[in-house]
């Protein structure tokens, strides 16, 4: 894995085929996280499949919502399918009350 961001207790880690973020995402960590997951993305060949993996955030805020989306969006603006998101309780919650749940292949939970 390849370790995109680790700044104020969150971390990013890359891989060919997956995204993931642990620790507590908030509005002063999106915008770092955003960008650091979105250039990642547009680096990625189109065709590509991955898996957005947020298990790993356990105190959210829609501010992680707001950075699932742009990853989301900037991903089929460069021609990658996301084959699966990977949310935590807590995150899958708010997605769920939001409406978002609907939009995003949301992965079942298993344990980790």
């Amino acid at each position: 894995m390849s370790l995109l961001l680790d700044r104020g207790g969150v971390r990013l880690e890359a891989s060919p085929a997956r995204l993931a973020v642990t620790g507590d995402v908030d509005f002063d960590m999106a915008a770092q996280l955003a960008e650091a997951g979105s250039g990642w993305l547009v680096s990625q060949s189109a065709g590509s499949r991955l898996e957005l993996d947020l298990h790993g955030v356990e105190r959210v805020s829609s501010a992680a919502l707001s950075v699932l989306l742009e990853w989301t969006r900037c991903a089929r603006g460069a021609g990658i399918q996301i084959d699966a998101v990977r949310l935590s309780e807590p995150l899958l919650r708010l997605t769920r009350v939001a409406g978002l749940d609907a939009l995003l292949p949301v992965a079942e939970s298993t344990s980790s």
